[in-house]
């Protein structure tokens, strides 16, 4: 079953370097169709929102197919996607490009999961779903800077050539090495929607919402930060990247591990940590070398984010685990929409440095929502 969970994770690794991708060459972008920083992260956003309101009537519409097929079929889609974004003439045909997977995304962020928390007695789940978003964090240590290091040696449409391959590799490990997942028992959809009507579930959503904003209000122009900010050019920028990432899998592992343990203190830590990281940020931003040891930081932190909103949601409707990840999918990627629109807000409109503040704010925004679910009836 462990080669089963580290499939998986190939095949998130795809599709996360393909989403995240462009947040290391949003510059070389902007400046190749001479618009606006804020404008190119709709690349991002745009990508998310489709995510946050198609997911769970895509994951509904899919429940009775054979799992491996439609796994395989997302990672054909974004194969192509990659193919077409590298090809793209005009920045609303790369827009267009960018959305097209999107719709498919929740699938296999949906089977995945909850595949691997399936997989293994309930005590064992955060520690069985680390391993699959590990592909996720590898994405963040390889894909993301790879992708960015490839326009610095090439040009942009180098990246999303890059993010094909990937896609296709993983296609070919999931095709010939993933076992055969036949289609679960389909639940009656009335059943499914039942979960929509616990307090803790909305409570949990909304935690996990302001987290995720959080971290990608800041997190979706770490770039133009390192560039405007910190002075870097594209080759010390992607390096930034691969010490972020890098130091994400160390987080991630942990991350798993305590939440096996208990999952309230962990969020806690999780929210105290990163925000002061990133008030680390705003006074240190300007700084090359603290900004490694920072940035290194950062990554630890950042990264099991996902994790930890992921645990916090499912955990509160483990009877229907393939529904309420696709209903977690689609908070997250609203969350990634809200923060990253947040951030080009307070770029546009402010200095770039005023977007540390946009994640802080969300961030004890976060925390008063953890202490509320704490003492109150949404606890149980």
């Amino acid at each position: 079953m462990r080669r089963t969970l580290y499939i998986l994770a190939t095949g998130i690794f795809g599709i996360a370097t393909t989403e995240f991708s462009v947040i290391g060459i949003l510059p070389q972008i902007a400046e190749r169709f001479n618009i606006t920083i804020d404008k190119t992260g709709l690349l991002l956003s745009s990508f998310a929102i489709i995510i946050a309101i198609f997911a769970p009537f895509m994951m509904l519409l899919a429940s009775s197919f054979d799992r491996k097929k439609l796994m395989l079929l997302v990672l054909a889609v974004f194969t192509i996607s990659n193919i077409l974004s590298g090809f793209s003439v005009s920045f609303n045909m790369l827009l267009l490009a960018r959305m097209l997977p999107a719709f498919l995304h929740p699938i296999f962020w949906s089977i995945a999961l909850s595949t691997a928390a399936g997989s293994v007695p309930k005590e064992q789940s955060p520690a069985a779903v680390s391993i699959v978003f590990g592909g996720f964090t590898i994405a963040s240590v390889l894909g993301v800077p790879l992708a960015t290091f490839m326009t610095s040696l090439f040009n942009w449409q180098a990246s999303f050539i890059l993010c094909a391959i990937i896609n296709l590799i993983s296609f070919s490990a999931m095709l010939i090495l993933l076992p055969e997942l036949p289609a679960i028992e389909k639940q009656p959809q009335g059943a499914q929607r039942t979960i929509l009507r616990k307090p803790v579930l909305w409570i949990n959503l909304i935690l996990a919402c302001l987290m995720i904003a959080g971290m990608y209000s800041t997190y979706g122009y770490i770039a133009v930060f390192l560039e405007k900010v910190t002075r870097m050019n594209n080759i010390e920028i992607s390096l930034m990247l691969l010490i972020f990432g890098f130091t994400g899998i160390g987080g991630n592992y942990f991350a798993g591990k305590f939440l096996s343990k208990n999952i309230t203190k962990t969020t806690f830590a999780f929210i105290i940590a990163l925000s002061l990281i990133h008030i680390l940020l705003y006074f240190e931003g300007s700084q090359f070398a603290p900004m490694i040891i920072v940035t290194g930081l950062w990554g630890f932190i950042h990264t099991a984010g996902f994790l930890i909103s992921n645990v916090n949601v499912t955990s509160a409707a483990s009877e229907a685990p393939e529904f309420v990840n696709s209903i977690f999918t689609s908070c997250g990627n609203l969350a990634v929409t809200l923060g990253t629109a947040i951030g080009g807000l307070c770029i546009a409109h402010f200095h770039i440095r005023i977007v540390i503040w946009s994640s802080v704010i969300l961030l004890v925004l976060s925390a008063i929502v953890l202490v509320i679910k704490q003492y109150t009836k949404f606890s149980t």
